[in-house]
């Protein structure tokens, strides 16, 4: 295969693993704090011996768009969202993670934990517990009174360099090193729906099924020309 094709496959690829994510965007439209992402094409140039530079692309990086969701009312006590930058620190089998996702539950513990059991974590790394029966009050910097008595405080954060942000699947992300997230506050009773655009979704996709196409038929027609050729010179 000359230079052209393993350009035209790059493109391809880098166009295939842009689709999933628009799809990924697409099938997440509804689910609460999920946050979209982008493929970021980078340009490898390498220098040939005695014929031009060969420019080839790859998708190998997202770009997590954190930009705020809109803010929908539920009434539940144990729901919550984030207004500004920043978010909730939940422990993991595999670690400490990240999540806009703000609906939690008191487990048979009293700790407040996600849909799929992974404990709340206070601004001091450990698990957030509520009395059962208790009335529970969230302040916006977080404080969890229960009967107006402060039992916790929800921690907020933001990873130190934002472009370490790493999205591990759902809504969970790992974000590095953490800091504290400056001018987040919380609203109870309210969670963040997903930031996905559903129309701009979709018209990006056609966009990247109508470059794949366009990219197929090249192929194709370089394939018909190396055919061409051989066959031309095996007569």
């Amino acid at each position: 295969m000359d230079a052209a094709g393993y350009v035209a496959l790059g493109r391809q690829s880098g166009l295939m693993r842009e689709m999933q994510v628009v799809a990924n965007n697409i099938a997440n439209v509804s689910t609460a704090g999920f946050r979209r992402e982008g493929v970021v094409f980078d340009e490898f140039i390498e220098r040939l011996q005695h014929e031009p530079s060969l420019s080839m692309a790859f998708a190998t990086g997202r770009a997590v768009d954190l930009s705020q969701g809109a803010v929908e009312q539920t009434g539940g006590a144990f729901d919550f969202a984030i207004q500004g930058e920043g978010f909730f620190q939940v422990e993991t089998p595999q670690g400490n993670r990240l999540t806009r996702a703000g609906s939690f539950t008191p487990n048979e513990n009293g700790e407040l934990v996600t849909p799929d059991g992974f404990r709340l974590l206070d601004g001091g790394g450990a698990p957030v517990f509520v009395p059962p029966g208790a009335q529970i009050a969230v302040g916006a910097d977080g404080t969890v009174s229960a009967d107006g008595t402060p039992v916790a405080q929800i921690g907020l954060w933001a990873p130190v360099d934002p472009l370490k942000l790493r999205h591990e699947g759902g809504t969970l992300f790992d974000g590095g090193a953490l800091q504290p997230a400056e001018g987040a506050t919380l609203m109870q009773g309210y969670l963040e729906d997903s930031n996905v655009n559903p129309v701009i979704e979709v018209a990006r996709m056609i966009e990247v099924q109508r470059a794949y196409e366009m990219g197929q038929k090249f192929l194709d027609a370089e394939d018909t020309r190396a055919r061409t050729v051989i066959q031309t010179l095996g007569r």
